[in-house]
């Protein structure tokens, strides 16, 4: 489809405002390294003024030659020091323009590092429901792009700061020549400048539209050569599905930029042969200054090398007008990112947490929605987590279950309703201290390609040094046998990405993953599907060691076998988010209503 319809468009104001962005990057900038930032600024003042002086040093020699000609007795004294002078120039520029390069390779890699640093830092403050959104997952990548590729931005914007320092130097000897010289000089580049800006613009209103499309683009590729889909896409055929779909999207991309890639070139050529012109009116009228002898040899090399010099950089600066604007209207997108502010926000002044936990978990009338939605993935649920209880949460896929406990940690707050702990609002308390003080492993957890050992401190990351509590909690986790039979223990990489990595079963996977929930000595403990990779004995050891460790604690955990759930003290079942039976085991087989039914069923496939 193509998206030229759907493209936002920018107003003037827009593509204005843009370059306020620029104050706030040179700011980052700065904050990266100081010391780096002021050398390049002052190197670069050097550097604008160095050509200006060389010219007029050439003028001085030619004008010194001159006169040598026609004066045998005058002496070369003066003439071999400017030579000298000049020389000397040369060397200073060619050192500064290596000293300036240098800088400017460091100080881009500072600062990718830096903003790169800033994106992770903001993104961990906003909400879980924000990143499940797809817009503003597409602001999230456009300032994982920008961020990436500021450092070229910067050097571009700081060569142009340079270039304009030399253009008002060649302007000011030009204007003393000839004032109308210059500004028709000046004027001449002014319709190139006006076309590239404008299709600045457009090129950002179409790689803006084209967000969505290049995110399919890059999940398709990585769908159709990635070893977690292998063998899918093998068994099921699927390679030549993926391949068409790539350039099917692909070929819709290309056409937009090609479109808007051949107007650009047709007007660029048609405006710089505009500035051409400019040029070489000036450049006729030096020539005839020079043969009616109101302009000196010397000052006619000087004037020409003033008008080359200025031409070229003002082509430069205008082709690197369009690299500034543009950059400047991405880094809208960089900025853009760190206004979006989570709405899960902490107490000014955070009650402590309660340790131990008293009365328990309360749900008053809790509904959730999520954003941009109008079904309800929970609602009207009211019931009590007991300190010290043991509670399993049963349903059918979708029935709400994981976003229950998404709202028990505070990964989203109640849409309506509200959630209490020992009586008090859960808002109130400090969420750093809230979630040191759960473990919970949900039943996506992430597979790090890391170490044995740092899989399992992910769990409790300040304690990643400590070796014994690691153990301990593997120990606990039933991990420990698995982990004591690869060839690195504890320091074998898992995982294919790396050298020498070993890839685990899903059962065995599970195992470490569950070790984490034991990293911290949380006083509620949460399994979201935590064996469902594993064979009905593992399971029931995993449970029995739970159940074991979780004595003296609160416990919440989900599960589809019942023989699992059993164990719980009680049973919460969900229907479409809302809560349907709660009770024991017993108590609910009595009632003989959905959870009797789904325990038969279950227990019918045993028989």
């Amino acid at each position: 489809m193509n998206n030229q319809s759907s493209i936002t468009r920018l107003t003037v104001k827009d593509r204005l405002s843009a370059f306020s962005n620029l104050p706030r990057l040179f700011k980052m900038v700065w904050k990266t390294n100081p010391c780096l930032a002021s050398a390049d600024a002052l190197l670069r003042v050097v550097l604008s003024v160095i050509p200006v002086a060389m010219l007029y040093l050439g003028k001085l020699i030619i004008d010194q030659v001159v006169i040598l000609t026609h004066d045998k007795s005058h002496s070369v004294t003066v003439l071999w020091r400017l030579v000298a002078f000049e020389f000397g120039l040369v060397v200073l520029l060619n050192v500064f323009n290596r000293a300036v390069s240098l800088i400017d390779t460091l100080l881009g890699d500072l600062f990718t590092n830096y903003s790169s640093i800033k994106i992770m830092q903001h993104a961990a403050t906003l909400d879980l429901d924000q990143f499940e959104d797809s817009l503003f997952y597409d602001k999230m990548e456009r300032a994982r792009q920008q961020a990436s590729g500021r450092a070229a931005l910067l050097t571009q914007v700081l060569s142009q700061l340079q270039d304009l320092i030399s253009l008002c130097f060649l302007g000011t000897g030009l204007m003393i020549f000839n004032p109308w010289f210059s500004l028709i000089l000046v004027f001449s580049t002014i319709p190139s400048f006006i076309g590239e800006y404008y299709f600045n613009s457009k090129n950002y209103e179409l790689t803006r539209s084209q967000s969505h499309r290049r995110r399919e683009l890059e999940y398709i590729s990585s769908v159709g050569a990635s070893n977690e889909t292998a063998k899918e896409v093998r068994l099921f055929d699927l390679s030549d599905f993926f391949i068409n779909r790539y350039r099917s999207i692909f070929k819709n991309l290309f056409r937009d930029n090609k479109n808007l890639g051949i107007k650009r070139s047709i007007w660029g050529t048609a405006l710089s042969v505009l500035g051409s012109v400019g040029y070489y009116i000036a450049f006729i009228y030096i020539v005839q200054r020079v043969i009616t002898g109101a302009l000196t040899i010397g000052g006619l090399t000087f004037l020409l090398g003033s008008i080359r010099q200025l031409g070229s950089v003002i082509q430069n600066m205008s082709r690197r007008f369009s690299v500034v604007s543009q950059g400047s209207l991405y880094l809208t997108d960089f900025f853009d990112f760190f206004t979006i502010k989570p709405k899960i926000v902490q107490s000014k002044n955070p009650r402590p947490f309660p340790s131990p936990i008293k009365q328990g978990f309360t749900f008053e009338n809790v509904g959730f929605k999520y954003s941009n939605s109008n079904n309800w993935a929970n609602r009207h649920l009211n019931f009590t987590l007991n300190a010290g209880e043991k509670l399993a949460l049963v349903g059918e896929n979708g029935a709400g279950k994981t976003t229950l406990i998404k709202l028990l940690v505070r990964l989203y707050d109640p849409t309506e309703g509200r959630i209490l702990l020992d009586g008090y609002n859960l808002n109130e308390y400090s969420l750093t201290e809230l979630r040191t003080h759960i473990g919970i492993i949900f039943q996506d957890y992430l597979r790090y390609q890391m170490t044995a050992s740092e899989n399992i401190a992910v769990g409790n990351i300040k304690e990643i040094e400590n070796i014994p509590l690691i153990k301990n909690s593997a120990h606990q986790s039933l991990a420990n046998s698995i982990i004591d039979r690869l060839p690195f223990k504890y320091d074998q990489m898992l995982g294919r990405h790396f050298n020498n990595g070993v890839e685990l079963s899903g059962g065995e996977w599970q195992k470490v993953a569950l070790a984490r929930a034991y990293m911290r000595n949380a006083q509620l403990i949460i399994l979201d599907e935590p064996t469902a990779a594993l064979d009905a004995r593992s399971e029931y050891e995993v449970f029995e060691r739970f159940s074991e460790l979780t004595k003296d604690k609160t416990a919440m955990l989900i599960s589809h076998r019942f023989s699992t759930v059993r164990m719980a003290n009680r049973i919460l079942v969900l229907d479409k988010g809302q809560i349907l039976e709660i009770g024991s085991h017993d108590e609910l087989l009595e009632k003989n209503g959905r959870y009797a039914e789904l325990f038969q069923l279950q227990a019918m496939g045993y028989r």
